[in-house]
């Protein structure tokens, strides 16, 4: 089989594979927000548990904004299992447990999960963007441009709390 220099994806497998992700990520965006509650109550630091609360209102708004999207498109939201997502969030209940007498370790790991959860919705957000530049439909474009950068964003955020805990050792 000799290999080619010229990449050509069907627009049809690019509307596909665009659906079968957005599905992904709304579906771990939904889970978040029916998960991050439990996180903001093992959370010590105040400025933690703002930041949490603060995420639980973007995502929310991520889902409003994919919501969107399935109106704008001709596809459906179809529930995909995440086992990547799942799993991180178990992680982090278990570490969570794991250093439920030391509220700062506690809250280190609280961020770890959530920075690590951020850093996947971001290269997803940018993905799916990729897509539809090719596409070319700048109100999804848009959509998922601002998904992005809330992402980004709680990412941010997410760090430099982080930096409060580090810096003070």
């Amino acid at each position: 089989m000799q290999e080619s220099d010229s990449i050509n994806v069907d627009k049809g497998d690019l509307e596909e594979f665009f659906a079968h992700h957005l599905n992904k990520i709304y579906t771990a965006k939904t889970l978040l927000v029916s998960e991050l509650p439990q996180l903001l109550d093992n959370a010590h630091f105040t400025d933690l548990r703002e930041a949490i609360d603060h995420t639980i209102e973007d995502v929310k708004q991520q889902i409003l904004r994919m919501d969107k999207i399935y109106e704008l498109l001709p596809i459906a939201f179809s529930k995909v299992h995440s086992n990547g997502m799942n799993g991180m969030m178990e992680d982090s209940f278990s570490d969570i447990k794991l250093h439920s007498d030391n509220p700062e370790l506690r809250d280190m790991s609280i961020l770890f999960y959530l920075q690590t959860i951020e850093c996947i919705e971001m290269a997803t957000f940018q993905v799916l963007e990729m897509v539809f530049v090719k596409l070319k439909n700048d109100q999804v474009k848009k959509l998922i441009r601002q998904n992005y950068e809330a992402s980004k964003a709680d990412r941010t955020l997410f760090l430099l709390i982080s930096a409060k805990y580090i810096s003070t050792v």
